[in-house]
Parts: structure tokens; sequence; C-alpha cells
């Protein structure tokens, strides 16, 4: 019984094989953005920390619920409440309670953002990181981007055929190879707020004015055809 003919790794003279890369690099801006949101609270007494922890989180949940439809997603991270002992002395007792709870909202309004943002800084023991900027994972540029990787391929790909006198005659193959955006960053000179001691909500706080970070968006693709008999 015969073996069935493997085709070879680099074509035939009549149909040689083009292996090319394609890429796109695109800059768009973003779609939402991330912030942090860490409530604290201290006291000598368990009771006492714990309960001025509880308002102090219900006064920022309640603020960030205020912006409706801007707000996208608000979730807890993380709660803490830790004794601290006293330094010294031979038994061990604890001289004051330490309390945290961090909250991270994503909104898809920047003007609703900076308003928020400098409302929760002006909240007793709060701190506000970010904004951290980025592209939802179905973004169109994601697509975009992939959709200028190949076109670029074929192109090259072309190109080479017609340096050679030939042109293309068929895909053999198209592996994708990375189409992903980069790492949300935080925007320069917008890595954190802390507000201590403030009034619980300051309605008349200035709004932050904010400016968007562009994402960059990468596709790669590998692609292989094969090209008519070249005139050499």
């Amino acid at each position: 019984m015969t073996q069935p003919t493997q085709p070879l790794p680099y074509g035939t003279p009549d149909a040689p094989r083009l292996a090319v890369r394609g890429e796109a690099r695109l800059e768009v801006d973003p779609e939402i953005a991330r912030i942090t949101v860490t409530v604290s609270a201290r006291g000598t007494d368990r009771k006492t920390a714990l309960a001025d922890l509880t308002r102090r989180n219900e006064h920022a949940l309640t603020l960030i619920k205020s912006y409706g439809d801007a707000v996208e997603k608000l979730e807890t991270g993380s709660f803490t409440l830790t004794p601290q002992l006293t330094d010294k002395g031979r038994h061990e007792r604890i001289r004051a309670y330490h309390g945290r709870v961090t909250l991270t909202a994503t909104l898809n309004d920047f003007t609703a953002l900076g308003e928020l943002t400098t409302r929760l800084a002006d909240l007793e023991l709060t701190r506000v990181d970010g904004p951290w900027w980025a592209l939802r994972p179905d973004s169109p540029a994601h697509r975009a981007a992939r959709t200028q990787a190949v076109h670029e391929a074929v192109q090259r790909a072309r190109e080479y055929a017609e340096a050679l006198g030939a042109r293309l005659d068929a895909v053999l193959e198209i592996a994708d190879v990375g189409a992903e955006n980069t790492a949300p960053m935080p925007a320069p000179g917008m890595r954190a707020f802390a507000g201590y001691g403030g009034a619980a909500v300051q309605e008349s706080a200035p709004a932050l004015d904010l400016e968007p970070q562009r994402q960059t968006v990468y596709a790669n693709v590998n692609a292989r055809f094969t090209m008519t008999r070249p005139a050499l």
C-alpha cells in the first residue's frame, strides 16, 4: 500500500511557499477606568474601630453607587481588622485596632470619574489610587488590530512574490500569535489621593480634570502562502 505523499515544507519549484509575519500597533482611547478606594479606621476599642470602619465603608459605597450607570462594576476586595500590640511589657496588651476595607470601582464616564475621585478623597481616612485606564476584553480595537495584521501579512507576501515576477496563488495558513492590549498603567501624576480627617462628603469639592491615557493594542500573525512559478 502506497503512503500518501507529504507536501514539501518549502513547496515546489512550480508552487513555492512564502512565510511572512504581519504586525499591527494601534493607539486608541480607553473605554474604562478603574480606581481603588481604601477606607481605614483606628481605635483603642475593637467595637468602636469596627463601627467607624463600617460607617465609612457605607459612606464610600453610597457615594460610588450614586453615580448610577457611570459605574460599571463595584467590588469589595478585602477586609481586615488587626490588633496592634504594645511595644514593651511582658504581657501581650492591645494598644489599638486597625481596620481597612478595599473597594474597586470601574467607570465608563470619565467626567464623572474626575468628580467622584475628588469626593472620595474628601471622605474620612480614605485613600484613592488610580485611575488605571483600559479597554474592555471585547473591544472592537482588538479586532481592528488583528485585521490590520492580516492585511499587512498579505501585502508583504504579495510584494515578495512580485519581486520574483510571480503572484500569490493561495493561502495555506494564518497563525494568530497574539493580539492583546498592553497592561494598563497609571496616568502620570495620578497615582494616589488621600483624605484624612476631612468632612464625610464635600458636595462643593471641585472635579479633578483627568486626561485619559491612550491604549496601545498589538496584533501579530504568521502567514503562509503559495505563489506562481517565479520568472527568474
